[in-house]
Parts: structure tokens; C-alpha cells; sequence
């Protein structure tokens, strides 16, 4: 069977027929999540969920997994089995034998629900996480829920907010989205919030001021910003963000990695603009799956700098990193240190 979208399984709920086997997984954790809760409930049923709903943690023997699968309902025509982030791909052979035994031999009054909301299987596992999802299309449904566009997300936020009476104007929205990230459940709690707050001072709309007083920024989109400062060379506003990350008490370390990933960003789309190449070409060999949003940053946050500034800067990036785990210099001297490298070497290379 093919890989079903939310729209397939949207309609197998609302029809009732169901498959035997149904796996969820994907980098939107909350539309996993959400579409999970809503299959269970609608496979178990209403009657006797003690007996007719079973769900199982990750770490369960495949033999009590097939245990409960293979158990009839109790006074009723279906049950739900459901098990959250199977770890079947760190067991040894024996245990994904019994596993594909099971999933290929469902009885037709179980379903069996295999769904992924925190675990994903990375590098390590992709090769077996492959294989497993072509012998779960084989025998059942497999619904893979991706990251969502900007215009997406952008949707979804306006579709809440209007829910509870609010308007959410795009650029409020594209503002949200830079501060709070990409993850759904969290971008849905901060718009909840503004609408309150919105609705509360009676309002009913979300401005750019309300979502920059009210939503918290990640030390990520924090340098991000502050490399928006260096590259623009506002040095006021880069040591008041540096400031602001140190009141957050984020670890020097943790800063300067973010720092050093936004400008290898940079660097990258540099080098493939100059080998005449779109600016969106190392998704090609790097990971930006969902982040594309960091190279459109780089490209506009490098658009002043040349090659030899970014290399400039990777050097200063690298002295400072080895200063930090080597030196006996106070870690926010080292950090003042570089904002300060960082933007004369963005002003010589802006002069070039």
C-alpha cells in the first residue's frame, strides 16, 4: 500500500474502516501526536476499554506486543493496540523477527498502532528504518508527517488565532515564527498566548510588538540575530543580544556553536553563489531538511561580506572556540573579544 497523507487518514477515520496496522512517525511531533490520539480512540472504541484499549511502551517484549495483538475484543467487533516509540531497531535480530512476523499476520479485529512522538531513527538507524517502513506499506498504512512550510505553519497559526476571535496579520506571524522556531506545538502555545493577551487588552489583533514583548527567543534565534547585527554592522545592538544571552545564563560554549553554525551557513551559500550555484544548493549535501529558513537567513545576513571576511571570521570563530577550552581568559572576555573581531572584520570586508 502507498504511504497514506493526513487527508487519507482523516477520511478512514470519519468511514470507520480501518486498517490492521497503522505507522506513525515523522519531524512534526505534534501532528504525530495528535493523529495517534485520534486513531487510537477511534479503533478501541467506547466498550470495555480496559480490555479494548492497550497501549504499551517502547520497550515492551515483541512477545507481550503480540500477545495483546492477538487477543480478541472483549464484547465487540474491534480493539487498538497501540505502542509509543518502538525501540525494536536496537534489539538484536531475534526480537525484529518476531516483529515482522506479527505485523505480517494481524488478526483483521486488531489495530495495531506503531507511532513515533519523540524518537526519530537518525544516520545511525536509517538503512533498518527504510526497510521497515517498505514492510509496513506492505501490510498495512504508514503516515510520514514532515515539518510544515512557512506558509503552512503561517496557515495554521491564522487559522487558530481566528478561532478564538483574533486576527493574525502575516508579518506578526513571520515574527513568531523567527522567534519561536518551527515546531508546531510550540508555535500554537505562544499564539494562544497572544491571543489571550491580544483579547485581553481588547485588541483583536496580533501586532510584531506584542509577539517581540511576550514570546521568548532560543539561543539559536537569539544569534541569529545578533549575526544580523554583526553583518550590519550595529555593534549596539550585537553586544545587547551577547548581554541579553548571558542574563539567560546560556553556557559561552553554547553560544559560540550557534554563532559558529550561523556563519559556516554563511559561508556555504557564499561558495556555492560563487561557483554559480543557487544559494539553496547545500541542502544538497548538508542537513537543512526543514531548515531551509537558515540558508534564505545566511544569504541575506552575507549578502556585505565576501569570502575572504567569512574565512576571516571562521578563523576568529575557531580562535575563540580554542580559547574557550584551552585559556584561562573569563569566558565573556572571549566572547566580547570576538563580537568585537567579528564586526571589524565585517567592516573591512564591507570596504573591500
Amino acid at each position: 500500500m502507498p504511504r497514506i497523507t493526513e487527508q487519507e487518514l482523516k477520511r478512514q477515520l470519519e468511514s470507520g474502516q480501518l486498517s490492521t496496522l497503522y505507522v506513525l512517525a515523522g519531524e512534526e511531533k505534534y501532528i504525530v501526536r495528535r493523529a495517534a490520539r485520534q486513531l487510537i480512540d477511534r479503533a478501541a472504541g467506547d466498550a470495555f476499554p480496559e480490555f479494548n484499549r492497550n497501549e504499551l511502551d517502547g520497550s515492551c517484549p515483541i512477545d507481550r506486543l503480540a500477545d495483546a495483538a492477538e487477543a480478541l475484543p472483549f464484547m465487540a467487533e474491534h480493539k487498538c493496540v497501540a505502542v509509543q516509540d518502538l525501540d525494536f531497531l536496537e534489539r538484536d535480530g531475534t526480537e525484529a523477527d518476531k516483529l515482522y512476523e506479527l505485523l505480517g499476520n494481524l488478526p483483521g479485529s486488531t489495530t495495531l498502532v506503531i507511532w513515533f512522538p519523540t524518537w526519530a531513527p537518525g544516520k545511525k538507524y536509517a538503512a533498518k528504518w527504510s526497510a521497515f517502513l517498505k514492510k509496513a506499506e506492505s501490510w498495512g498504512q504508514v503516515l510520514l508527517c514532515p515539518r510544515r512550510t512557512q506558509e503552512e505553519l503561517g496557515r495554521l497559526l491564522a487559522a487558530a488565532a481566528k478561532k478564538v476571535g483574533c486576527a493574525f496579520p502575516a508579518n506578526s506571524r513571520r515574527r513568531l515564527v523567527e522567534y519561536a522556531g518551527q515546531d508546531l506545538a510550540r508555535l500554537l502555545g505562544e499564539t494562544e498566548k497572544l491571543c489571550a493577551y491580544a483579547l485581553g487588552t481588547g485588541q483583536a489583533e496580533i501586532t510584531t510588538g506584542m509577539v517581540e514583548k511576550l514570546v521568548p527567543k532560543s539561543t539559536e534565534i537569539t544569534v541569529f540575530l545578533m549575526v544580523d547585527a554583526l553583518t550590519a554592522g550595529n555593534f549596539q545592538r550585537a553586544y545587547g543580544l551577547l548581554e541579553e544571552l548571558f542574563r539567560q545564563q546560556e553556557k559561552p560554549t553554547s553560544i559560540l556553536a550557534a554563532l559558529s553554525s550561523a556563519y559556516v551557513d554563511m559561508y556555504r551559500v557564499q561558495a556555492a553563489l560563487d561557483s554559480g550555484l543557487p544559494a539553496s544548493a547545500p541542502m544538497g549535501y548538508a542537513d537543512y531538511k526543514g531548515k531551509s529558513f537558515r540558508l534564505e537567513r545566511a544569504q541575506r545576513s552575507g549578502r556585505k561580506l565576501g569570502g575572504p571576511a567569512l574565512c576571516q571570521c571562521l578563523s576568529l570563530l575557531l580562535e575563540a572556540d580554542l580559547a574557550l577550552k584551552g585559556s584561562r581568559l573569563q569566558e565573556r572576555v572571549v566572547l566580547d573579544g570576538l563580537i568585537a573581531q567579528l564586526l571589524l572584520a565585517t567592516t573591512q570586508g564591507a570596504d573591500r
